[in-house]
């Protein structure tokens, strides 16, 4: 049996599957979208997700058609019919069919919501044991004024022109920095760094998104009496860290050994990172909803 997408209350094959040539999520990437994880029947911080729905919804004025509860019951529901344990979910929310111009008010029709689960490995699993070596990019993080870096909109042009230029370059991943200069985030992912047994983290206003593991590993910080520092990053900071770890859904908690052709620490996982990974695995077996 083929994977089950659910759309706007309805289930259908992946082959069957389908919206209009017309929805302004797709012209325009007029819509929003959440990725979140289950991890053996329990789909983590989906409360939290679903909450960052609605916001970055409510604040493209784009009126979701199902409560706040009953997202949670659809993304619940998908899993089940398609019967996975462990799973990746993309939630997505489109502005729904209109005409071919930019309004918004001719979208007439309800907004689609959109929900597809399947198994994802967003980097090989090697890495997690060795680390990831990335570099920084010429695309800049979008400016804050003009797109909100917490709306997680369809629109991510930005974070792929940048991923672009990694693959082009033979990395996995890369950091994108902000109009300053400033490190921003991961074309994906939330960046940290460890220097002096401290953890620091570039703040949500400056160009990065809230990210849900993000707070995850700063409240797992937090009760483990590790110093947590929200502030700005400059590449020199992350070039002289002791170790550096990308965290993100899909990546969980990754850790980086090289950045620009510099090595980071030992050019090894370090011990803090390593921590970090395995105290967040803990957390995925207890945060959450069971189905």
């Amino acid at each position: 049996m083929g994977l089950k997408i659910y759309i706007d209350g309805r289930f259908y094959e992946k082959d069957e599957a389908k919206i209009s040539v017309f929805d302004h999520g797709l012209l325009y990437g007029d819509g929003v979208f959440e990725g979140i994880r289950s991890y053996n029947r329990l789909v983590f911080k989906l409360k939290e997700h679903i909450d960052r729905l609605f916001e970055s919804a409510h604040t493209i004025m784009l009126k979701v058609p199902l409560s706040r509860q009953g997202m949670i019951k659809a993304v619940i529901d998908t899993l089940k019919v398609n019967k996975l344990k462990d799973a990746y979910i993309r939630v997505v929310v489109t502005r729904g069919e209109g005409d071919l111009g930019l309004d918004p008010r001719k979208c007439k029709g309800r907004a689609r919501v959109i929900i597809i689960t399947d198994k994802v490995l967003l980097y090989p699993e090697k890495l997690y044991k060795k680390g990831l070596e990335i570099i920084t990019v010429p695309t800049p993080r979008n400016l804050p004024e003009a797109l909100n870096p917490q709306i997680k909109s369809l629109n991510y042009l930005n974070n792929i022109l940048a991923k672009i230029e990694a693959g082009n370059s033979g990395y996995e991943e890369a950091i994108m920095l902000d109009s300053m200069g400033y490190v921003a985030e991961c074309t994906g992912d939330n960046i940290f760094i460890v220097k002096g047994g401290q953890l620091y983290t570039p703040p949500q206003c400056m160009g990065t998104l809230r990210g849900i593991t993000r707070d995850a590993i700063l409240g797992i910080a937090a009760k483990k009496k590790i110093a947590r520092h929200e502030h700005v990053l400059t590449r020199h900071e992350v070039f002289n860290s002791e170790e550096v770890f990308l965290t993100g859904t899909a990546a969980e908690i990754i850790p980086v050994v090289k950045v620009d052709g510099r090595l980071i620490g030992n050019g090894q996982p370090g011990r803090t990172t390593l921590m970090l990974m395995k105290e967040f695995h803990k957390l995925t077996k207890t945060e959450g909803i069971k189905y």
